[in-house]
């Protein structure tokens, strides 16, 4: 299947493939926060469009657009194409980024855009959109919205401001949401009171610190694959994402050669 994105600058902002890595994940001790492979595999959820330039934004709680204040650290580098300017015109505390660029997914697909995942900005919260990218001549933009005033918030250089993930149009509502007892399903009954033992033996083995615990860290079982009694769970099971990078094609390689899209390395982590 194809995503395809069709710059309408010489110069958009740089898109890549999510990356898995966290600053804040990073700095927590001995980077424990990657343990969790829900949390890394989120992260790499789809593709993000980056900041072209860095700079502050605060609000003053006013409902007027000319009540969002945005700083460049550089003047003079600040974009010079209105589309690509962070702007504040909707009003009521939001900060907008029009992303001068049109998708088209394959026919009934949508493109959700969004926070980039497990990326927290304080004051600040990112407003999430579905498109029907499929058919729609449209371009759309990335919004936020401050949720208190008088705070600055930085926007670096090279900052995720946006994820971009295809859904699967009408999808959602094929599903049919139930509430069973557990003990209908007699093998995840069983195989949760296995975990369920052995989460509490091993929590406990690291409150006495038994060398057995300390030297495991954290159980892995989830992170591997496997089931509680230690049988494989989904053959297709991701321990890592790798997304593909979007690469010029056609007539864009030839007008983009060298600017616009650039292509980012893909994460090492």
């Amino acid at each position: 299947m194809k995503l395809i994105v069709y710059p309408l600058s010489s110069d958009p902002p740089p898109i890549r493939a999510a990356t898995a890595r966290r600053d804040w994940m990073d700095a927590t001790p001995d980077s424990f926060a990657y343990r969790c492979l829900p949390l890394s595999i989120a992260n790499a959820h789809g593709w993000e469009v980056l900041n072209p330039v860095a700079f502050t934004a605060a609000w003053n709680g006013q409902v007027d657009p000319k009540a969002v204040e945005i700083r460049y650290d550089d003047p003079a580098a600040a974009p010079t194409i209105p589309h690509v300017k962070p702007l504040a015109h909707f009003g009521s505390g939001t900060l907008t980024f029009e992303l001068p660029m049109m998708f088209k997914t394959p026919p009934g697909w949508n493109l959700m855009v969004t926070a980039p995942v497990n990326l927290p900005k304080d004051s600040i919260a990112a407003l999430s959109g579905v498109i029907e990218t499929d058919w729609s001549p449209y371009t759309f933009t990335m919004n936020w919205i401050f949720t208190r005033p008088g705070c600055d918030v930085r926007f670096e250089k090279g900052e995720p401001v946006a994820l971009i993930v295809p859904v699967k149009r009408g999808q959602l509502e094929r599903f049919e949401p139930e509430v069973r007892s557990l003990h209908e399903d007699k093998d995840r009954l069983e195989q949760n009171a296995i975990w369920r033992d052995s989460r509490t033996s091993f929590n406990d083995g690291l409150q006495t610190r038994a060398d057995w615990a300390v030297q495991e860290k954290w159980q892995k079982a989830y992170y591997r694959g496997l089931r509680p009694d230690g049988a494989p769970g989904a053959k297709d099971h991701q321990i890592k994402r790798r997304l593909q990078e979007f690469k010029p094609a056609g007539v864009a390689e030839q007008m983009y050669e060298g600017e616009g899209l650039e292509m980012k390395p893909k994460d090492k982590g």
